[in-house]
């Protein structure tokens, strides 16, 4: 998701990391095995002057991952790789949750959303190998599969809103 997000206009920083758990378990080693209770996941800074959240959310859910999917993410399996939302304050938090019940209404989507909207309890970035995985590895075969491809609907879909 890291790659994606930098590429969408008004957003000014991609942080890979956890979210849910405690930082004292945030490190990839104890993440993987699934239960720190994190996600993993990227923070997001952004212009709300050029970049809307709900636009930020259109991307979340049409491109950056399948949020039909329940703890899995393509090929990662487990509660670490679950899709989640993690609000910072209560406007993010309405917003997150009727975006999801208007997408489940609608039937846009093949299932039901698997997506939570969970408690902010902070966010430990990833080690440093983990930070601009995708352009530092662009012909990684995991990035070749999942990743391009990712990028390039983001062009199709959204053009107004790639860089």
């Amino acid at each position: 998701m890291e790659a994606v997000f930098e590429q969408v206009r008004g957003v000014t920083e991609v942080v890979t990391g956890y979210a849910g758990g405690s930082p004292a378990t945030a490190a990839y080693e104890r993440v993987s095995g699934g239960d720190t209770g994190h996600a993993e996941g990227i923070r997001i800074t952004y212009d709300p002057a050029r970049v809307s959240y709900g636009e930020l959310l259109k991307v979340f859910f049409s491109v950056a991952h399948d949020p039909t999917e329940l703890n899995r993410q393509g090929p990662d399996v487990g509660p670490q790789y679950r899709s989640a939302i993690f609000p910072t304050d209560p406007e993010q938090r309405r917003v997150a949750e009727a975006t999801i019940a208007q997408l489940d209404r609608s039937g846009a989507l093949p299932r039901p959303i698997a997506t939570t909207v969970e408690v902010w309890r902070g966010f430990t970035p990833a080690e440093a190998y983990h930070q601009d995985f995708v352009a530092r590895n662009p012909t990684h075969p995991y990035v070749v599969a999942h990743d391009q491809p990712k990028l390039a609907r983001l062009k199709e879909q959204f053009p107004e809103l790639s860089r």
